[in-house]
C-alpha cells in the first residue's frame, strides 16, 4: 500500500474530496479522513487499510462491524480515542437509515419493516428474533427482542410474546430475524415457528401480520410467499 508521500498531492484523500467530492473516494481514503492521522512509521491511509481488512483479510467496510474494540485497541496507531471513532462511524450509518422512521409511521408492507431493520440486523453473526408490537393503524408502540441464537421453536414461547401484546395493548405483531448466512429463504423450522405464533395469536384476538427474514440486503415476508 502506498505511503501518503507517495501519492501525488492532488490525488490525496482530503484534495481529492475537496476537489471532486466524497463519492468520488475509496473506502479505505473515506476511512483516512475521518481517522486524520497516523502512528509513528504509518500514514492515516496505511492504517485505514489495515482495519478495513481485519475482519476476513480482505479489504471491506464490513470489518467495521464485526471487529471489536479489544482488536482495535491491540492494533498499533489505534487508541482509544480512534477506537471510539471507529464503532461510533458503524453506529452512525445504522442511526442514519432510521431517520426517516418516526412515531407516525405505519408498518403496513413488508419493505418498510425490512428497511427499518436492514442495517441492524444484516451483519449480525448469530440470529436475533425481534417482535414489533403494533395498534389498530399498524404503528409501532414497542418492539421487543425475544430470542438470540438459533430462532428454534422449542426456544420461542408465544405465551410470552402475547403477554406483553396484551401489556402495551398491541393489536397486531410482526415477527422478524435475521439469517446470518445472508440468504433470506424461509427454512422450515421459520414457517413452522411462525404457523405456532399464528395460531397463538388467532386464540387471544391478536393478528400475526407477517414473519420477515433478513438477509444481506434483501428479505422474504412469509405473509408475500403465502407461507402463513
Amino acid at each position: 500500500m502506498l505511503k501518503i508521500k507517495e501519492i501525488p498531492q492532488n490525488e490525496r484523500p482530503y484534495e481529492k474530496c475537496y476537489r471532486l467530492g466524497p463519492e468520488v473516494l475509496t473506502d479505505t481514503e473515506l476511512l483516512a479522513i475521518i481517522l486524520r492521522t497516523g502512528t509513528k512509521g504509518i500514514s492515516a491511509y496505511e492504517l485505514a487499510g489495515e482495519i478495513l481488512k481485519m475482519d476476513d483479510n480482505k479489504t471491506s467496510l464490513l470489518s467495521l462491524k464485526h471487529i471489536t474494540k479489544e482488536q482495535l485497541l491491540a492494533t498499533k496507531g489505534i487508541g482509544m480515542v480512534k477506537a471510539v471513532q471507529i464503532q461510533c462511524i458503524s453506529e452512525l450509518a445504522k442511526r442514519i437509515s432510521l431517520v426517516g422512521f418516526n412515531e407516525g409511521t405505519k408498518f403496513n408492507k413488508a419493505c418498510l419493516v425490512s428497511d427499518y431493520y436492514m442495517e441492524k440486523m444484516r451483519h449480525l453473526e448469530q440470529e436475533h428474533l425481534y417482535v414489533m408490537y403494533l395498534d389498530t393503524k399498524c404503528k409501532l408502540i414497542k418492539e421487543r427482542l425475544l430470542t438470540t441464537g438459533t430462532v428454534n421453536q422449542s426456544l420461542i414461547s408465544p405465551r410470552e410474546i402475547f403477554i406483553e401484546a396484551l401489556r402495551c395493548c398491541a393489536v397486531n405483531i410482526i415477527a422478524v430475524h435475521n439469517h446470518p448466512s445472508g440468504d433470506c429463504t424461509p427454512s422450515r423450522n421459520d414457517i413452522e415457528c411462525t404457523r405456532q405464533i399464528k395460531k397463538a395469536g388467532d386464540l387471544v384476538g391478536i393478528t400475526l401480520l407477517d414473519h420477515i427474514i433478513i438477509g444481506d440486503n434483501k428479505y422474504s415476508s412469509l405473509m408475500e410467499l403465502k407461507l402463513i
